[in-house]
């Protein structure tokens, strides 16, 4: 079983500090890189799916062979893992789900997430030691569809994201055995918790079981039938009209709030985003929850790719974005850092070593950077740095050439760039054999080992990021 943190701290939101109960923080992992880096940056708990009955088909997601491995990651970060089985299904659907529901049970996973009647009836009869959380997908917005769901056996209740903060309250009020899960990040849908008919009727593609083209964020004009070719925007705007467009949830400012309404868990949406995006909001909502400013590391959630930011529902009605559909995002992942290790003292009577002190920190490139950038440090070990890449090197591990199938199979060559490393890095000394280094100027190569010499020590999984040369960039 996963190890629970303490819940009862002192924490420091909106400048008081008191004694409140801290809600769990739930992130997503669309695969085991989003996964670690979750983790690394202090999540609670994470919530993911596997390649059938979720609602998020483009995530990379996990094999059901995959979740042993994924859940004994998490447990041992003193994290839970909550499964989504939140698609609405048709009868020719439910014939796997009972040895699937026992798999996932046999996995050790805490809780599955739901929204079908039937599915909830399944999972009690055939994972009856698993919790069961209702999803936002059930619509559940008053106080006595969450009082029904308790009855039948939910521990948690994954709120309507148009129910406001005063009803949230109001729910918690009056069901306090009752957990309460709020959404506080993320993407927002313009139908009713996510009900939306427009991308299957326009694609074929169903949002309903996990494949939503997103035809909300399109651009619309009117055609009147006896003027083809005649556009007319319906709101004044050149660029067409964008009156389903919502903008992005933002509650980091908030959440003195949220807890003071007894909220038991804020959740981040984003199953399809990458580990940057989710190491990035993670540890902003981390260090908030722990007593940082709010105001300071909002700041960092500008640093990802959204949409312009709003409150949702939780203060009034939701707000649409009249902007263009680009994401906004200033900063790329240009490095994940692999290691550190001391440089050895060089120096003669005569000569002064100025790398005396220093630190060789090897990384993987991610996005190209240059000898003399200064890049950023996102660390849960500190707050933001500035790095400076001094004497950049391209460096050549011990390598094993063979891939998983060639482990073996001597006959099989083709080892991937990624899998290499993993070999050379990700062992349980943590140390990296390398057979040679060149100066370079330039790192630029995808996953490529590079090496520069920094005033401190850094940590596995830290994150090295930069302003993007290019603002106008697409995502």
């Amino acid at each position: 079983m996963a190890i629970s943190r303490p819940i009862l701290v002192e924490v420091q939101l909106s400048s008081n500090t008191k004694q409140v109960r801290k809600p769990e923080l739930l992130a997503p992992a669309g695969g085991f890189e989003q996964l670690r880096y979750a983790l690394y940056f202090g999540a609670d708990a994470v919530y993911l799916a596997c390649d059938k009955f979720g609602l998020r088909q483009r995530a990379q997601n996990f094999s059901l062979a995959d979740m042993p491995r994924a859940v004994q990651m998490a447990h041992d970060a003193g994290a839970k893992v909550y499964v989504t089985l939140n698609a609405y299904l048709h009868d020719e659907d439910l014939s796997d789900l009972p040895e699937y529901l026992a798999a996932l049970a046999a996995a050790g996973v805490d809780a599955f997430i739901v929204s079908d009647l039937g599915v909830f009836a399944l999972a009690r009869e055939h994972a009856p030691q698993v919790d069961l959380h209702i999803s936002t997908q059930a619509s559940v917005s008053n106080v006595e569809a969450a009082r029904m769901w308790h009855r039948l056996g939910a521990k948690r209740i994954v709120t309507a994201r148009e129910m406001s903060l005063e009803e949230i309250a109001q729910l918690k009020a009056e069901l306090p055995d009752v957990e309460v899960e709020v959404f506080v990040q993320g993407a927002m849908c313009m139908a009713i918790s996510g009900r939306c008919l427009i991308s299957d009727y326009l694609t074929g593609r169903s949002a309903n079981q996990g494949n939503c083209v997103q035809p909300c964020r399109w651009s619309y004009h009117l055609e009147e039938q006896t003027r083809p070719g005649e556009l007319f925007p319906i709101e004044e705007d050149e660029r067409g009209t964008y009156i389903m467009n919502s903008k992005d949830l933002n509650m980091l400012v908030h959440l003195d709030e949220l807890i003071a309404a007894g909220v038991d868990s804020i959740k981040i949406e984003g199953r399809v985003k990458k580990a940057f995006y989710v190491a990035t909001v993670v540890n902003a909502y981390r260090q908030v929850l722990d007593g940082g400013d709010p105001v300071q590391w909002g700041s960092e959630l500008e640093r990802i790719s959204h949409r312009p930011y709003s409150t949702g529902f939780f203060y009034g009605d939701a707000q649409q974005s009249f902007e263009d559909d680009i994401y906004v995002q200033l900063y790329d992942w240009v490095a994940e850092v692999v290691e550190s290790r001391p440089i050895e003292a060089t120096a003669t009577e005569n000569d002064l070593d100025l790398t005396q002190g220093m630190w060789q920190t090897i990384v993987y490139c991610r996005n190209r950077f240059y000898e003399g950038d200064t890049l950023e440090l996102l660390s849960p070990h500190c707050e933001v740095t500035p790095v400076l890449v001094v004497g950049l090197e391209e460096v050549f591990p011990v390598v094993d050439v063979r891939d998983d199938e060639g482990l073996d199979n001597p006959e099989s060559k083709d080892a991937s760039a990624s899998k290499q490393n993993e070999r050379c890095f990700d062992s349980s000394e943590g140390a990296v054999a390398i057979v040679n280094t060149t100066p370079v100027e330039v790192a630029n190569k995808a996953m490529g080992a590079y090496a520069f010499i920094t005033p401190m020590p850094l940590h596995r999984y830290d994150i090295l990021r930069a302003k993007r040369r290019d603002p106008s960039k697409k995502n």
